[in-house]
């Protein structure tokens, strides 16, 4: 998935557990934990904003964009085409 998510850094930083941000947060730890290991397909700004705030943080401490793996042509050499904007 191209959104990466670091939810772990972030408890990591404030030597928070899952529970208590899922408490502080008002959503159930395995609600969080779905959402911690990247599996969630979707989340309301609602709960983005309360981590941020449960974590001070801004939202771009909890998520990041990564390219796709795109297939290569190596074989060939070829380098893939620059996308029209």
């Amino acid at each position: 998935m191209p959104i990466a998510v670091d939810i772990d850094v972030m408890l990591a930083r404030r030597k928070m557990s899952v529970g208590e941000l899922a408490e502080r947060v008002g959503i159930t730890p395995t609600n969080l934990a779905v959402l911690k290991n990247g599996r969630a397909k979707a989340v309301r700004f609602a709960t983005l904003a309360a981590l941020c705030e449960a974590l001070e943080c801004q939202p771009g401490d909890l998520l990041r964009w990564e390219p796709e793996d795109e297939p290569s042509d190596a074989a060939d050499g070829a380098r893939p085409a620059a996308a029209a904007h």
